[in-house]
């Protein structure tokens, strides 16, 4: 297990290494790059000595320190994308287990194809779709932003929920219903994807467990069903997928672009589409170089936390050496 820990955060320095180089390339080689005048070598190591101090520059359109900027706007991210994957989770799991334990029965027919549908819905669709219905017909949601006008929430965490929470106003109440009133569309937009995934690959995993010995054993001692999925089933059809549900929270933080964009939420995403739009290629290289190493590090930390949990993981990688 310590050999497969090292051999994955060894292949995690390689690829973050890699990541520079595309972050450094837009440094420059880009038209009026920040780095275009120095030669190669003296560049890339002011930009690598810079990044080792947490320096990611300035931005050529107003001036602000990018790392400064990334404080602001990554929380939002990461709230929105921890938010909608848990409720990926929380529905996707059960889902996927009554689909796998009721498998080619009218259950399973029934959430397979949802799954399938909602798999193939454009983000920026559904999107747009829920806004003009929850937003703009019935008046249920707000359209965009992270709270009401109405209300001046000061940033302590850069988490709207918690920041609402410690905020001393006497309308805290107000500012957490605002919070998680606005919070409420892009969760349900961003999660749909993976919720669907969630389903096929915990439906699958399902189906090969229940088919294994000990499981059939169970029930011949007179084990009720619920009880035979919850101490044998979900322990064992979770650890197989682990690295797979890393991927999906990966897979969000790519979905969160459109998301931002169409919501107006003030996050990551957004903030790196503005950056493209106006061509300031020092914010466009730090918020890809931080999109990717978020992206690279979920993948990875999964990955570990799969083959600690599922011991035939790290078999198979022993057995490839």
């Amino acid at each position: 297990m310590i050999i497969f820990t090292l051999r994955r955060l060894l292949l995690l320095l390689i690829t973050l290494l890699l990541l520079t180089l595309v972050g450094f390339s837009l440094c420059y080689y880009t038209p009026n790059a920040p780095l275009g005048g120095a030669t190669l070598l003296d560049a890339y190591g002011f930009f690598m000595r810079s990044l080792m101090r947490g320096d990611l520059g300035i931005s050529s359109i107003n001036g602000e320190s990018i790392s400064g900027q990334l404080k602001d706007v990554l929380p939002a991210t990461i709230e929105l994308c921890v938010l909608a994957f848990t409720l990926s989770l929380l529905i996707g799991i059960p889902l996927g287990v009554t689909a796998g334990v009721m498998r080619h029965k009218t259950p399973d027919i029934i959430i397979s194809a949802i799954a399938l549908v909602g798999f193939s819905l454009p983000v920026f669709w559904l999107a747009l779709l829920l806004t003009l219905l929850f937003s703009l017909q019935l008046g249920w949601l707000p359209v965009s932003g992270r709270f009401d006008l109405l209300y001046q929430v000061e940033p302590v965490t850069g988490f709207a929920l918690i920041d609402a929470w410690l905020s001393d106003s006497p309308y805290r109440d107000e500012m957490l219903i605002s919070a998680a009133r606005h919070l409420i569309l892009p969760i349900i937009v961003l999660a749909v994807g993976p919720t669907m995934e969630v389903i096929r690959l915990m439906r699958i995993s399902t189906t090969d467990v229940f088919s294994k010995n000990y499981v059939k054993a169970a029930a011949t001692r007179g084990l009720s069903r619920l009880t035979i999925i919850h101490r044998h089933v979900l322990r064992n059809a979770l650890p197989p997928i682990a690295p797979q549900l890393g991927l999906q929270f990966s897979t969000m933080l790519t979905l969160a672009i459109i998301t931002e964009v169409v919501f107006s939420w003030p996050g990551l995403g957004r903030w790196l589409v503005d950056a493209i739009r106006q061509q300031d290629y020092t914010a466009i290289s730090a918020g890809v170089m931080v999109v990717g190493a978020m992206v690279i590090a979920v993948n990875v930390l999964s990955d570990i936390w799969g083959a600690m949990a599922n011991s035939l993981k790290h078999k198979e990688w022993y057995s490839l050496r």
